[in-house]
């Protein structure tokens, strides 16, 4: 049976349309979700993507997160469904609580967008389960308030958890231990900075490493 992703867009958002392909090229089925639909009864994993929801007012994903969809987003997760947010839906992720820590301004205070070289440290989530341990990927980002950070005391569970999923080889924007993707300890929660949907197709120059994300999740193996 294929896997039915639901692709959530909300006021702002600039990505979905993007994952929707990168979903499709996976091998999986993309769903369009509404920010102002309540049921997730449809589908079996869910992309929160990029973008800049209800323009970052406030905080960035700060909105987003209290948008009527997120209180099923919120209930799927803790069920364990696979879910996977984005940027913008990283932030949204750590807004709600599914996802510890925040994301923060960028070390130099720019916006940044450029393709990055990342390790995947953790491959034992629903996205990251077909890559190797130790794989490097060339994914893009393209962020203002990219910089993870964590109460210091919290640090040490992530690391000893192994809840690190990806980091930085040249960290860009400041981010604690390097770290550019974390998930839950069920590990069907994970949040990416950088955009793997940007990197799914040769022809458009940031090549195809973030298929392995979409692949996790349709169920494909090496």
């Amino acid at each position: 049976m294929t896997t039915r992703v639901g692709i959530i867009t909300f006021p702002g958002t600039l990505d979905d349309r993007d994952a929707a392909t990168a979903v499709a090229l996976g091998g999986a089925e993309a769903v369009p979700v509404w920010h102002k639909d309540t049921n997730l009864n449809d589908v079996d994993a869910v992309i929160l993507p990029g973008g800049f929801s209800y323009g970052d007012y406030l905080r960035a994903g700060a909105l987003a997160s209290v948008s009527p969809i997120m209180k099923a987003v919120i209930d799927k997760a803790n069920e364990g469904m696979p879910v996977l947010g984005i940027c913008n839906g990283f932030q949204m992720l750590c807004e709600t609580g599914l996802l510890p820590g925040a994301l923060t301004r960028n070390k130099e205070l720019h916006f940044i967008c450029r393709p990055e070289l990342i390790t995947i440290t953790n491959t034992k989530t629903a996205w990251t389960n077909f890559f190797q341990p130790g794989a490097e990927l060339v994914i893009p980002i393209k962020n203002g308030e990219g910089c993870y950070q964590i109460a210091p005391e919290s640090l040490p569970e992530l690391e000893d958890k192994g809840l690190i999923v990806a980091r930085y080889n040249n960290n860009p924007n400041g981010s604690v231990n390097d770290i550019a993707a974390i998930s839950n300890e069920a590990g069907n929660v994970v949040g990416i900075m950088p955009h793997p949907e940007h990197a799914v197709d040769g022809l458009v120059g940031a090549g195809v490493d973030g298929l392995g994300f979409f692949w996790s999740i349709a169920g494909v193996t090496v």
